[in-house]
């Protein structure tokens, strides 16, 4: 197979161009063309005018050879790379049964993205992974989600954070990263996907997304091949401790009582996990504290965010609903950026604990909501964890790798009582939030978030939401976000309180053979071990880490 790059048509091209424009690049006649596969199709909307498709196709022709030598210095013409994925082994059927003594099951904590491609490939390499996830099966959790949004009951074990799937089940599906992949691992992440009911144009489209209600069968899926394969998921199983001894895992203790031995576990917690985070601290598994960022939600229509990106195209069926990307370096020296971007999407609330707000955004996979919404977040260090409020806090020497909770839980109050006590959100007009002044009325946007926004004035110094140094540099970034996206800091536009679990403050260390650096068997994975930032992120690092437990248990 030959692979064409950068191959460019008008955006709303007839299907019969494409492989006239395969023909006209590649100098064959239409019988050499024996077939061609979209591989990858983005756009370029620089010009609002004249965007165009740009694609990469796998070719199969009559006489590759001669072409790739006519071609060969063509940059853009290569041969078709092998993106398939080969296990690194397999257990043989009697491998548990053959060993004195019997060797236990891996085990893997926690069945969120990272989680799940962990179990699944452990389950395909004849492992029999056994999952324990705190939270409820995802349709189950998908009730007690609603009764947070409408009756304002927040369940602390089955939310947003915690249940099947993870926090990426109640967010916008995206499916792309920007982490090196030199195995295709993604390609291996989108191939379960379809197989388990994902649409197959995340296979070629720039920017896949699935959407939650779409993720919810798809997870079911999933789960339901690990335990065909032989592995076991349960839910409602929270691990209150871990066993260690001569510096190797033994086991964990759940809260039930019950007892599990184990020689090889996942942590695959996700960000949220923040009394597991503490038990693994106190039994004295390497950690460390991490930056990671803070700001609210905004939103604006999203109709004002697709005329500005893609100007007369604007609601073409292939460009879809616009997203964006903003990055300003502030006068203070902080740095502020969109983050997670959801087109025609709503804000959520994505608390897991009682008495503290947290917002993320969602999307479905038709992306039709009136609204465009993303975070508005400033990168904050260690540094920054011990200060603004937090009280009996040196601001000197080594940080503690749990400071960065307290410094969310800190704001995360903070946000609740400004929201009145009931679960509904802090918010501001932009207009009043760059005024500095409280907003006592709602504009032309009107805010997504349930169980409901109570206006107030989020950077009141002295009683802020966010720390003074966040306040002003988002202050002054959103008019500097107006010079890229027309509209952007419109009086109406509506602030949301608060965002900060962008990531994990911490991050669980971990050698190059992926188990943490002193506890063998224990292998941290995944965003809440401070390896991953997304799904895809996430379910890659899953798989790279049951090849290396694979191996560890295989020989």
């Amino acid at each position: 197979m030959l692979r064409i790059t950068d191959l460019k048509l008008p955006l709303n091209h007839p299907d019969a161009a494409l492989r006239s424009a395969v023909l006209a690049r590649l100098g064959v006649s239409d019988s050499e063309l024996q077939a061609f596969t979209v591989f990858k199709r983005s756009f370029d909307v620089r010009k609002k005018s004249a965007v165009q498709l740009i694609y990469t196709l796998d070719c199969k022709l009559q006489d590759e050879a001669s072409v790739f030598t006519r071609l060969s210095g063509d940059p853009h013409i290569r041969a078709t790379p092998d993106t398939g994925y080969r296990l690194v082994g397999q257990a043989p059927a009697n491998f548990y049964s053959s060993q004195k003594p019997q060797q236990p099951r891996p085990l893997v904590i926690g069945f969120g993205p990272c989680g799940i491609f962990a179990a699944l490939v452990l389950a395909q390499m004849g492992l029999r992974p056994i999952v324990l996830e705190r939270g409820k099966k995802v349709r189950e959790r998908t009730k007690d989600t609603w009764a947070l949004w409408r009756k304002s009951e927040l369940n602390p074990e089955s939310n947003v954070q915690f249940g099947e799937g993870g926090a990426g089940t109640f967010s916008d599906g995206k499916l792309w990263s920007q982490i090196s992949d030199p195995r295709h691992l993604t390609r291996k992440v989108l191939t379960e996907f379809v197989k388990a009911g994902a649409p197959e144009e995340i296979l070629f489209v720039a920017k896949p997304h699935i959407g939650t209600f779409r993720l919810v069968g798809v997870v079911e899926k999933m789960r339901a091949e690990i335990e065909a394969l032989g592995g076991e998921v349960r839910f409602g199983q929270r691990v209150v401790d871990f066993e260690i001894a001569a510096n190797h895992i033994r086991g964990v203790t759940l809260h039930t009582g019950e007892h599990i031995a184990a020689n090889h576990v996942v942590i695959a917690l996700g960000h949220s996990a923040r009394d597991t985070f503490a038990v693994l601290h106190e039994r004295g598994v390497h950690m460390e504290a991490k930056p990671f960022s803070i700001g609210f939600r905004i939103e604006h229509p999203q109709s004002l965010i697709d005329a500005a990106r893609f100007g007369p195209n604007a609601g073409n069926a292939i460009l879809g609903a616009a997203d964006y990307k903003l990055v300003h370096h502030a006068s203070n020296g902080r740095s502020v950026y969109s983050f997670c971007m959801c087109p025609g999407g709503t804000v959520v609330a994505a608390t897991s604990e009682v008495g503290r707000v947290v917002t993320n955004g969602m999307s479905q996979y038709s992306r039709n909501e009136r609204n465009a919404n993303a975070g508005i977040v400033v990168g904050i260090s260690p540094q920054d964890y011990r200060q603004d409020g937090l009280q009996n806090r040196s601001k000197d020497g080594p940080v503690n790798p749990l400071d960065g909770m307290a410094f969310q839980r800190f704001w995360e109050s903070r946000a609740f009582e400004l929201g009145g006590g009931t679960y509904e959100a802090p918010g501001q007009l932009v207009g009043d939030f760059i005024a500095g002044r409280v907003s006592t009325a709602l504009g032309a946007v009107e805010p997504s978030y349930k169980p409901g926004v109570h206006l107030t004035n989020l950077g009141e110094r002295g009683h802020s939401s966010l720390p003074d140094y966040a306040i002003t540099a988002i202050r002054e970034a959103l008019p500097a976000f107006e010079r890229q996206i027309k509209g952007y800091s419109t009086f109406d536009a509506v602030l949301t309180g608060v965002e900060t679990r962008t990531s994990s403050p911490l991050r669980i260390t971990r050698g190059r053979d992926f188990q943490s650096l002193n506890v063998k068997g224990l292998y941290p994975a995944g965003e809440g071990a401070g390896y991953a930032g997304g799904i895809m992120s996430a379910g890659v690092d899953g798989i790279e880490v049951a090849e290396a437990l694979g191996r560890a248990m295989l020989g």
